[in-house]
């Protein structure tokens, strides 16, 4: 009797230490990509559910891509459950194509021709900082003071890009939504300043990235009386993967609850590096205020094949603010970008994405060309509604 209590006690241990491992075992797992302790305890929050679902499944190491609920689904028949390979695959075909509608490309954005000019008088904050100009007009669209660099198979109508956008400001209600898909790019503040990085050149700390600017944004509309929402949302973390897709929900969100809403920005930061791989920043000197952050509008289309029937409408919307910005702030804006990706941009025909200075800028350059962009938008929109 004492010999096989003995054996149960050895076993229990056994089977203890087993299931310690396994526990451990799959929480390095679900933490593998996470940065930061905060990451890691929310991976396990959110995993953690899903691990008891499966492990009552029988489903602790999981077999394919199929959630427990279709596996709850396929055991309801023997016949189903007999072809879940086959099920499996076909789930992920679908899934695959399915998820092409929130596949963006990269967005590059380095046009055709811009000649660097010097920056002498901009703060330093470790940066080398250049003012970037497109000199030739080759290989763009030109319209007034709008430069288009169109990668897109669209040839341009520049008499079509001068008449009046579509959208325009309403009664009442939200009429602006700012939001950022990718909210934790960040900017570089001057050397000594303790940030917290979740990767590189991203915090989650809005103070350094573009959801400070957006704060400035919404601000300059809210100040011209003008109803705005920011959300302020990081919409790429803790991944970055997938993050137009959220985005995207997000904003068909705000629109079946305000459809009063007319224009989304969609605020982001650019990252801009030499022929030799050297970081620089692009800045604009506004005489009497400071050195602002250069910005860019990027303008999505059609060409991926994603239905989008009205972006020349954000792109006449685009061509109007650059005119109006370019006249008062001749170095703010570099060229606008055409793309083929959509950038969500189908959900409004005031939809537009707005690069604000690059990693290399600092914190206060980028405010101050979102404050300055903000301005000059008020202007073109309340002229617009008269």
């Amino acid at each position: 009797m004492k010999r096989m209590t003995t054996r149960l006690r050895s076993l229990g241990r056994r089977l203890g230490a087993a299931g310690l491992a396994a526990g451990t075992l799959w929480a390095v797992t679900v933490t593998a990509g996470s940065e930061t302790a905060a990451g890691a305890w929310k991976a396990l929050r959110e995993s953690s559910p899903m691990g008891a679902l499966r492990w009552e499944l029988g489903e602790l190491w999981v077999r394919d891509t199929l959630s427990p609920a279709a596996v709850l689904t396929l055991g309801e028949s023997p016949l189903l459950l007999s072809a879940r390979t086959a099920v499996a695959e076909l789930w992920s075909t679908e899934r695959a194509e399915s998820a092409g509608d929130g596949e963006e490309e990269e967005l590059v954005t380095t046009p055709v021709e811009e000649t660097p000019l010097d920056a002498a008088d901009a703060a330093d904050n470790g940066i080398p900082a250049r003012t970037l100009v497109p000199t030739d007009p080759s290989g763009y669209t030109v319209c007034g003071r709008a430069y288009i660099s169109n990668t897109t198979d669209h040839t341009l109508d520049v008499t079509a890009l001068t008449d009046t956008f579509d959208a325009e400001l309403a009664d009442d209600g939200p009429q602006i939504l700012i939001l950022h898909t990718h909210g934790s790019e960040a900017y570089t503040p001057v050397a000594g300043t303790e940030v917290v990085w979740s990767g590189n050149h991203r915090t989650t700390d809005s103070r350094y990235n573009v959801v400070q600017v957006g704060d400035e944004m919404a601000d300059v509309f809210s100040e011209a009386g003008i109803s705005v929402l920011h959300d302020r949302t990081l919409y790429d973390y803790p991944s970055y993967n997938e993050a137009y897709d959220r985005s995207l929900a997000a904003i068909e969100s705000y629109l079946a609850q305000y459809p009063s809403l007319r224009f989304i920005l969609d605020v982001h930061r650019d990252a801009i590096e030499d022929s030799q791989g050297n970081e620089y920043k692009v800045v604009s000197s506004i005489d009497g205020v400071g050195t602002a952050a250069q910005l860019t509008l990027v303008v999505g289309s059609d060409g991926s094949g994603l239905p989008h029937p009205n972006w020349m409408e954000n792109l006449k919307l685009a061509v109007a603010l650059q005119e109006d910005l370019l006249t008062s702030y001749p170095t703010l804006m570099r060229p606008i970008l055409l793309r083929n990706s959509r950038y969500n941009q189908h959900a409004t025909t005031g939809s537009l994405l707005v690069e604000v200075g690059a990693a290399g800028n600092s914190p206060e350059e980028a405010a101050l060309a979102g404050r300055l962009f903000a301005q000059r938008m008020v202007e073109v929109l309340e002229s617009r509604s008269k």
